[in-house]
């Protein structure tokens, strides 16, 4: 069984924020989930380098848009695994094999009927790079993102004919509920397509920062095109995850994709633009769309042009990468708006993972060595603390199947606090003192450390470089979900632990 999950590709007109750590996050999640499962998976992530907000910024700054490219996209490059990205491959849209694909798949739209030739005019913004409908403009004829006044552009293009696929694609949502989820972003995309869809420039002639239209050299691909089809084109040429190949054709393998991880913005061009395009091109179309929401600071979405950014590489250099994951998927439920701040991570931090999970894993490896010299026998676990562990894994698995990957972490999270309760109802400090009890506490510890061993089994995919951590101290290296109920680990020997989220964070824990 293959996965592949995309992370949108991020635009290098500046350098990257929390928000795109975020969704590069949740992406990871998903992929680790599912290697764990034992699936063959890829996972893509990368740059969109070409459109008239990377040349114009480029101008603005003396250089030239691949010399701009080039420092953003190393940028981005350098962010995955600071964050602890798995990715398979990274993208940049001005690779050649990617442009080649593009001129090739966008030919075969052509030539099945869907590319004319006309003039386009309507309002305009340079920084979405995105021509706005009436009902897509703000007052004072703005743009609703970034807050700019639209300019009115007239140019000759070529049109995709979005408007041959109305029927095809309200059926498509009709027939696939799941296409796009959460729901209401299944509704907002349904209810755009049920509007009236109009065809849409394919290409831009003022525009000379893009790939080249194969069969008009004045012109070359609008952005968002040409950025789209990054999720099939590096498919043909990126090496195959097990790096058996410098290169394969990883499409029969791995497409259609099974989740496009994106942010509600670009909506519109994921949910209706995109299917319709693959429709054209007569390709297979992807299986889920998951639009997540956006992470606020006062009250804005984070972004670059607004200026209102939270720097996740000086979150990473004081509280480590796995503090920073943890905290996104757990302070915001997945899929929602929510607030941030350098204050609630820190109080996330000290509560949560320091407090909770931390303090679990040191008493539990502290007790087990002071009481048994790290040793633990074999031999039957608390059937009422094992109980509350039935069916976890399970459950996890339908909530990542679903992208619900805060609910999923509350699920693990509360079987974490379960532990910490354990630990206080059977007082094992209390058990050590009495030789007769000695049966009693070999079962509360070995019940605790194939407890421990569980969540953190589980908790991989959110926290692996802490998780792994704690499972190497409790001699363990299995971290497949078919073996996270307690009692499948075979624990003998449990070895000291440094504190894994220390109340007084170093600078550059990493």
């Amino acid at each position: 069984m293959s996965f592949y999950v995309t992370t949108p590709i991020y635009y290098v007109n500046a350098a990257p924020h929390l928000g795109h750590a975020y969704t590069t996050i949740a992406a990871d999640v998903m992929a680790r989930h599912h290697r764990q499962r034992g699936e063959s998976v890829f996972f893509l992530t990368g740059t969109d380098e070409h459109g008239e907000p990377v040349a114009d910024a480029a101008h603005a700054k003396g250089v030239t848009p691949q010399q701009l490219a080039d420092e953003n996209a190393a940028r981005f490059k350098a962010l995955a695994p600071l964050i602890g990205a798995s990715n398979d491959f990274f993208i940049r849209t001005t690779d050649p094999k990617h442009m080649a694909k593009v001129q090739e798949v966008l030919s075969r739209v052509r030539d099945n009927g869907y590319v004319y030739e006309g003039t386009y005019e309507g309002w305009y913004c340079p920084r979405c790079a995105d021509f706005k409908s009436e009902s897509d403009i703000d007052p004072g004829n703005r743009c609703p993102i970034h807050h700019i006044e639209l300019t009115r552009e007239q140019e000759d293009s070529y049109f995709f004919a979005l408007s041959a696929f109305q029927e095809r694609l309200q059926e498509l949502y009709e027939q696939r509920p799941d296409f796009v989820t959460p729901r209401t972003r299944y509704n907002e995309a349904l209810s755009f397509v049920r509007s009236g869809l109009h065809d849409v420039p394919l290409t831009r002639h003022k525009l000379t920062w893009g790939v080249p239209v194969p069969w008009d050299s004045e012109h070359v691909f609008y952005v968002w095109f040409d950025a789209l089809l990054n999720y099939y084109t590096a498919l043909s040429y990126a090496p195959a995850p097990d790096g058996a190949a410098p290169e394969n054709d990883l499409v029969a393998t791995f497409w259609p994709a099974s989740y496009h991880v994106i942010a509600k913005d670009i909506l519109r061009f994921h949910a209706v633009y995109w299917p319709a395009l693959l429709m054209a091109a007569a390709l297979e179309l992807p299986q889920h769309l998951f639009v997540h929401g956006y992470l606020l600071m006062e009250g804005e979405k984070m972004s670059k042009s607004l200026g209102n950014v939270l720097d996740p590489f000086a979150a990473i250099d004081r509280y480590g990468a796995d503090a920073l994951r943890f905290y996104v998927l757990r302070e915001v439920p997945f899929g929602q708006d929510g607030s941030v701040s350098s204050a609630s991570f820190e109080q996330r931090y000290e509560s949560e993972l320091a407090n909770e999970l931390g303090n679990l894993a040191s008493r539990t490896t502290s007790m087990i060595g002071r009481y048994r010299n790290g040793a633990l026998s074999a031999g039957e676990l608390d059937a009422e603390l094992v109980a509350d562990f039935d069916a976890l894994g399970e459950r996890v698995c339908e909530h990542v199947d679903r992208a619900e990957l805060t609910l999923a972490l509350d699920e693990i999270w509360q079987r974490v606090r379960r532990l910490n309760r354990y630990v206080e109802e059977r007082s094992p400090w209390q058990l050590a003192k009495d030789e007769a009890r000695a049966e009693e506490l070999d079962r509360v510890l070995r019940t605790l450390a194939e407890g421990l061993r569980s969540v953190a089994v589980l908790l991989w995919p959110y926290m692996p470089a802490s998780c792994e951590r704690l499972l190497a101290a409790l001699g363990v290296s299995d971290i497949s979900i078919a073996g996270a109920q307690p009692g499948a680990g075979g624990i003998t020997h449990v070895s000291p632990l440094e504190p894994l989220f220390p109340k007084e964070p170093a600078d550059g824990r990493g």
